[in-house]
């Protein structure tokens, strides 16, 4: 049999990229992204890239009430991808997030109309919180509870609880229905406000429009996410199974327990945040209350490679554009879907800037070089 032929370019994994080297191919990405953007909005609207990427600016930054919307936004984000990061860290792929920020916002509605009135603000919230980490932590541990005893397909298994949880939001919003045939429960609470999270705490600091509270307990997870993945012996048995079950069994490490723990946690963040979305917040529940978040989350989480702190960075990013697209659009009559394509210009050159990080090009004459050289 003839030699066979060697391919012309092939991949190899690069070794760790240092940060010095790592951080310039991703703002390079970004600015790439931002001149593709640019070329495509003037060729639809025939407009100044600056004076477009400004008007991105305000509708993110604008005024007061815009940004803190988008301080919210960001908030929710970055909640949701610190309830799926140590499922993931694990290599447990918990497409699920939808799903369980879903069924804590239904439990988190479920007690604001039935228990508004009754229970005085402390133990309601109480309950509520309660409720929502419960209802979270439940669906997490289902596919869990699969995967560590039949190694079931957690991919699939999390995503099919995702349409579970959307059609016991829908079976909801009919029995709750503020009028009947409208399939939607309106305000919750709206005149007495029970259950609400106040969006003006210290507004002598914040100012009127604020999600300060959302903000505080979202930095405080921020903070204690990272200390328990990078300093705690659950964050250690987390690694080491992401790395290899078979080395975490060697090692002593109780690979079922640790990965329905991880999970038990994973959604009881992501039911908290269905709390937060719906009682500090939109104060309503529906099919869209998590409003694809939850694989956004994924993103933000990965591109970060599950350090809390850079998720912040890139939550905020991430919503910033989205926020700016829209503006962008109501400012140039353009539909969603323009907005939606800007995003998705700036996901693809992020995404794809992780490439050039993690891999590189070996071309066939450059190897040829080595070995001579060699």
């Amino acid at each position: 049999m003839g030699k066979q032929k060697e391919p012309l370019v092939r991949l190899a994994r690069r070794e760790a990229m240092p940060l010095w080297q790592s951080v310039p191919v991703r703002l390079a990405a970004i600015l790439l992204a931002l001149i593709v953007c640019g070329v495509f909005i003037f060729s639809i609207t025939h407009s100044n890239p600056l004076a477009v990427y400004e008007s991105l600016a305000a509708g993110a930054l604008g005024t007061g009430r815009r940004t803190w919307n988008t301080v919210r936004d960001t908030m929710i984000l970055l909640a949701i991808a610190l309830g799926i990061t140590p499922a993931f860290k694990m290599r447990f792929w918990n497409i699920g997030a939808e799903g369980q920020i879903l069924v804590g916002g239904i439990a988190t509605a479920a007690c604001m109309r039935y228990l508004g009135a009754s229970l005085p603000a402390p133990l309601l919230f109480a309950v509520i919180i309660a409720s929502s980490l419960i209802c979270g932590m439940i669906w997490g541990l289902i596919p869990a509870f699969f995967k560590a005893h039949w190694d079931t397909n957690e991919t699939l298994f999390t995503l099919m609880m995702n349409y579970i949880a959307i059609q016991l939001c829908a079976f909801f919003s009919i029995v709750w229905e503020a009028k009947k045939g409208s399939g939607t429960i309106g305000i919750i609470n709206q005149k007495t406000q029970s259950g609400w999270i106040t969006t003006k705490f210290l507004p002598e600091v914040f100012g009127n429009f604020n999600y300060s509270i959302n903000l505080i307990i979202v930095t405080a997870m921020t903070v204690l996410m990272f200390i328990y993945l990078k300093y705690t012996k659950h964050g250690y048995e987390i690694t080491v199974v992401g790395e290899s079950e078979n080395t975490a069994r060697y090692a002593g490490i109780r690979v079922r327990r640790v990965i329905l723990r991880t999970m038990a946690l994973s959604g009881a963040i992501c039911g908290f945040t269905g709390f937060l979305l719906v009682s500090g917040s939109s104060h309503t529940i529906s099919t869209s209350t998590a409003g694809g978040r939850g694989f956004t989350a994924i993103i933000v989480s990965w591109l970060a490679h599950f350090n809390p702190f850079v998720m912040v960075l890139i939550s905020f990013f991430l919503v910033f554009m989205g926020n700016g697209s829209t503006q962008i659009a109501s400012d140039y009559g353009l539909n969603e879907s323009a907005s939606e394509v800007i995003t998705g210009i700036l996901l693809f050159f992020i995404l794809g800037s992780e490439f050039f990080v993690n891999y590189r090009l070996v071309f066939a004459h450059s190897r040829r070089r080595e070995e001579v050289s060699a």
